[in-house]
């Protein structure tokens, strides 16, 4: 969805390609999707810890589940206020991110957890790949490119 939201952007408003794939990044990517994360590891915190391969009743799910609100909320955010404060959300939500990616791996090795919500997509796209993207859109968007 930021990929289309961009290029439509791009499109339909002349905005720069960096800064429009950088927005929608921010504001999807990182702000629809921690909403997201948000409302499964708190309503639906059982199903998530079985997908995980956590045990149910877990307090550590709703810890994550405030977590993810909180860089969602701010990601949301973006799309109204611009300028240093995309610097702090995308720090921010990459330093959950990928901290939450060495969670994962660490469950693989210790404890062979290769569960499609420790071990899968969850790990490579949202862990590893998403806080990368924009990290690095950042850095082109911030020197002008």
């Amino acid at each position: 969805m930021s990929i289309v939201a961009a290029i439509l952007q791009i499109y339909l408003m002349h905005t720069p390609v960096v800064e429009s794939f950088l927005l929608w990044f921010l504001v999807i990517g990182i702000g629809l999707e921690g909403v997201w994360g948000f409302m499964g590891h708190f309503f639906r915190a059982d199903k998530i810890a079985k997908f995980i391969g956590w045990p149910k009743g877990n307090p550590f799910q709703k810890e994550v589940a405030f977590a993810n609100l909180s860089y969602g909320i701010t990601g949301i955010m973006c799309f109204w206020i611009h300028g240093t404060f995309w610097i702090a959300v995308a720090a921010a939500s990459s330093i959950f991110l990928y901290g939450a990616a060495y969670g994962h791996i660490i469950e693989i090795r210790k404890n062979k957890n290769y569960a499609p919500g420790n071990a899968g997509p969850v790990l490579y796209i949202a862990g590893i790949l998403k806080p990368t993207v924009v990290l690095v859109l950042l850095i082109l968007y911030l020197m002008g490119c």
